[in-house]
Formats: C-alpha cells, sequence, structure tokens
C-alpha cells in the first residue's frame, strides 16, 4: 500500500471515530435533556450493582424508591450539600477552586485520599459511566457535567442527584436510605440522620457494614455543623 493511500485510509478512520464521538455526545444530550421534564428510572451505577447483586443472590434486586424533591427533607439537602458541595449554587458544573485544594491536600498526604467533584459531576458519572478511573472518562464527565447544567436547574440537579446517589450495598437514593438505615421516610429525617447518611456518601458500602465507625461519627458531626448555614435551591 503506497503511503498516501495509507494516508487516506488513516483519515477516514480518524474522520469516522470524530463522527463516532459526537454521535456519542448527542446520544448523552438526548437522554439528559429527557431527563429534565422524566425521572430516570436507572442509572449506570444501579444497572452495574442490579448485575452483580442478582449474580451473587439470584432473585434478589435494587432498593430504590424515587420521591420528588419536596418529599425529601430540607435537613437532607443542607447536610448533601454541606458534605459534597458546599459552592454547590455558585459553580458552573465544575469547581476548579475545591479541585486545586484538593490536588494540594493529596500532594501532602501522598496519596489520593481527597476528590474534588461536585454534585453535577457525581451526577455525570452516576447517569451514564463507569467508577473506572481514566483520562477519558474524565473528559467525558465534565462534557456531561457542561450538558446537565446547561439544561437543568439547581433544584432537578440536587433533586435526581439525592434520588440515585448509591447509599449501601443495593440501597439507592434518599427513600429507600431512610428505611434501610432508620426505618423511616426521607421527608422525616432530621439534622443528625441527614448528617450520617450524607457522612456515608463516599463510601456507602463500606459504611452499611461498618455503622459504628468513629470515623463516620465524627464526619457526621462536623457536617451538623455546617448544614445550618448551608444554602440549597
Amino acid at each position: 500500500m503506497s503511503f498516501s493511500r495509507a494516508g487516506r485510509w488513516l483519515w477516514r478512520l480518524a474522520l469516522a471515530a470524530a463522527a463516532a464521538v459526537l454521535l456519542l455526545q448527542f446520544w448523552y444530550l438526548g437522554w439528559i435533556a429527557l431527563y429534565r421534564w422524566v425521572d430516570p428510572t436507572e442509572t449506570a451505577f444501579m444497572a452495574r450493582e442490579r448485575a452483580r447483586i442478582e449474580q451473587a443472590r439470584p432473585g434478589a434486586g435494587l432498593r430504590h424508591v424515587w420521591v420528588g424533591y419536596g418529599a425529601i427533607s430540607m435537613h437532607l439537602k443542607r447536610a448533601v450539600v454541606a458534605a459534597e458541595d458546599a459552592r454547590f449554587l455558585e459553580h458552573e458544573g465544575v469547581d476548579w477552586e475545591a479541585i486545586q485544594k484538593a490536588l494540594e491536600a493529596n500532594r501532602k498526604r501522598g496519596r489520593p485520599a481527597r476528590g474534588g467533584s461536585t454534585i453535577s459531576q457525581q451526577l455525570a458519572k452516576n447517569l451514564f459511566l463507569s467508577p473506572e478511573r481514566s483520562y477519558v472518562r474524565k473528559g467525558q464527565e465534565l462534557v456531561i457535567t457542561y450538558m446537565i447544567e446547561a439544561l437543568w436547574s439547581k433544584r432537578r440537579i440536587l433533586e435526581v442527584y439525592l434520588n440515585v446517589a448509591e447509599w449501601g450495598d443495593g440501597v439507592f437514593g434518599a427513600e429507600a436510605a431512610a428505611r434501610h438505615y432508620f426505618g423511616t421516610s426521607s421527608s422525616r429525617l432530621g439534622p443528625e440522620d441527614s448528617a450520617r447518611l450524607a457522612a456515608m456518601l463516599p463510601r456507602p458500602k463500606f459504611y452499611d457494614r461498618n455503622r459504628g465507625s468513629a470515623y463516620l461519627a465524627g464526619r457526621a458531626g462536623a457536617i451538623l455543623r455546617y448544614m445550618g448555614d448551608t444554602a440549597i435551591p
């Protein structure tokens, strides 16, 4: 094959790859536009967990009940924003200041112990992507995040996040979490229980198994101190 012919094939492959990437972005955009009005029934994370649980325990399923924004305790909303994304109402999807602080903290520790992802970024990942860590996945996460921020209100972002976040082994969403841990509805959660649920978010399966963790109690106490001054949509 001549060099010119090989060059043409490479060019065609590059165009085909670019077209595939562009079509994928339109696919994400279509779903995001739909989810502005329609509640997601299952996310990529939920589908992955459902398959894992059904393989390990045939007949078992996920615990998940969708509830509207107004049916979720204001305490839980404040606790989650305080714990996960204190500048939620200020940024446009990515909190570059928080990312910089996380990088500095991780550099001092010598290991990646702190993240800087916003609620919007976490939602983008949960809805469509996987937990793998790669530059490609992170780049796609950023694109989806900006799409969500462009099409949804902050209220809708927080509503969907609270309904699809993982809160334990097969437990997804605030309503299922409130029933699983406290035997009540998400609308009846008080400040202390809300702070505890928010503290569980980074490692929900671990804390589901280790509910007496001293670190969890301390983290919940810290969230409780800050959540009263936290603004929510």
